[in-house]
């Protein structure tokens, strides 16, 4: 079979095709980036395509789940969604097409007798690949067999002699001897397509140039590279991604912690956070650096854009480090202007059913204070709720650390201080406190720890003075006063 030349120099169309079986998952996800970034680098084309086929297992809330997943990511595609269970006309077309060209055969063998042999080979010592048998069978005689009745799959007849080859933009030349593969099934007995055949299908029909998806694809990569031979198409590119690994080195999965992207987002991720990480999991931008001369990792969506290749990406998988996450989020929370953060705060606040009760001035001032403090958006309606509204909660460890003895009760002394302080700065806060302290005999900081928890709930919070002005008079009197 003579080789078909790879796709000319066309706008680069590429796709991210899901199943949904299940929720968008960590290196889905990753795939869809690479793909978005590609298309957008490229000035090319992003197709969605939802894989649907397996009727069984796939429902409406995963294909949601995978939508919403993707819109937090900000991963806009161009044309779709396609549905694979709305296009199976040309899946049936596109065997026929395979038949018609002699690299197909009908194969009458039972579940129970392809089970039976399989079992025999593995005992053999030999590999449970299907034995061939039905190729032998007359076309004549199958189309006969057929209109009497009987019911049969159909099976690529792959060549019997040499190899399948191709070449990755990732990993090379990959080459596989034909005798290894099976001659793998394109339409069940029901009609229904199998994966190898659909994926072909679809590929040719939306004209992709370019195959961009998980290194666990490569071995069924010789079975499509076959059959779009046998239907005279031109080869896409290929390029394979490393898989994306836990800290243990094993695949990622449940074990390792959540493997869904809308968890992520559950946790308070900011979505530019997560997609920087997922970026630099399997790529790099090449050898840049930041102000100290470090190798830089932060890159904003337009620099990811202008940056990204397919010759960036390595061979070698990349490891998941939730602890890296952690860092990239709470940089970029740093990064982001207040006004950018209030709706993802807004969203964490609706969650927990709290209403803020500050001036929207106010709640960004808060927010420019407590950026530098906060680990996730959750912060902000958890330990930071005290800053945005008077219902909040003390840590208890907090206040059995700092409110024990005389000190609440100095606490609502220092408040009538407040109270009839003409002058209500950083300053003036923390000199009235400290003479306050050298009146009564006491060190300031028993005084500044008890009112931080007075004040916030928390033991731990930026400088109490830049606090009680992001407070305000009025609501560090009112909150010292009525301390128990």
């Amino acid at each position: 079979m003579s080789e078909v030349p790879v796709s000319p120099a066309l706008a680069p169309r590429v796709r991210f095709a899901p199943s949904p079986t299940g929720y968008l998952h960590v290196g889905g996800a990753r795939t869809a980036l690479f793909n978005w970034l590609f298309a957008r680098h490229t000035g090319g084309t992003l197709i969605l395509r939802i894989e649907d086929t397996d009727f069984e297992r796939s429902s409406e809330e995963m294909v949601e789940g995978i939508l919403e997943g993707m819109r937090w990511l900000g991963l806009n595609w161009d044309e779709g969604p396609f549905y694979q269970s709305k296009r199976l006309p040309l899946y049936k077309e596109t065997a026929a097409k395979i038949l018609a060209a002699g690299h197909a055969y009908y194969c009458f063998c039972t579940k129970d007798e392809l089970e039976q042999r399989r079992a025999a080979a593995t005992a053999a010592g030999r590999p449970p690949m299907y034995d061939r048998r039905c190729r032998q069978i007359p076309r004549e005689e199958a189309e006969r067999r057929l209109a009497a009745g009987e019911t049969a799959a159909l099976r690529f007849a792959v060549p019997e002699g040499g190899s399948t080859s191709f070449d990755d933009a990732v990993f090379g030349k990959v080459e596989f001897a034909n005798s290894e593969i099976e001659d793998f099934v394109l339409l069940r007995s029901d009609g229904i397509p199998t994966y190898h055949l659909s994926v072909v299908a679809d590929d040719v029909d939306m004209r992709l140039t370019h195959i961009i998806r998980g290194a666990d694809h490569i071995s069924n990569t010789p079975k499509q590279v076959l059959q779009y031979r046998a239907l005279g198409a031109a080869l896409p590119i290929f390029a394979h991604v490393p898989l994306i690994l836990g800290p243990d080195k094993t695949r990622l999965s449940k074990r390792h912690g959540a493997t869904s992207v809308i968890s992520y987002k559950q946790m308070g991720i900011v979505p530019e956070a997560f997609r920087n990480f997922l970026a630099l999991l399997g790529w790099t931008p090449g050898q840049l650096k930041d102000a100290n001369g470090k190798d830089r990792e932060i890159f904003g969506s337009d620099e990811l854009i202008q940056l990204f290749s397919l010759g960036g990406i390595s061979k070698s998988n990349s490891v998941f480090d939730n602890d890296k996450l952690a860092w990239f989020n709470t940089e970029y929370i740093r990064a982001y202007p207040s006004e950018q953060l209030l709706p993802l705060i807004q969203e964490e606040w609706a969650k927990v059913g709290f209403t803020p009760t500050r001036s929207e001035q106010e709640i960004t001032h808060a927010i420019d204070l407590l950026k530098p403090r906060a680990r996730n958006l959750i912060d902000f309606a958890t330990a930071f709720r005290a800053y945005f509204g008077d219902s909040f909660e003390v840590d208890p460890t907090a206040r059995e650390k700092f409110l024990s003895g005389q000190v609440p009760e100095l606490l609502r002394e220092l408040g009538s201080r407040y109270a009839a302080a003409t002058e209500f700065s950083e300053a003036s806060a923390e000199a009235l406190l400290r003479a306050f302290a050298e009146e009564k005999g006491l060190k300031a900081g028993a005084l500044i720890n008890g009112s931080r928890v007075a004040l916030t709930g928390q033991g731990v919070a930026p400088s109490l003075f830049a606090v009680m002005l992001a407070l305000g008079q009025e609501r560090v009197v009112r909150r010292l006063s009525q301390i128990q």
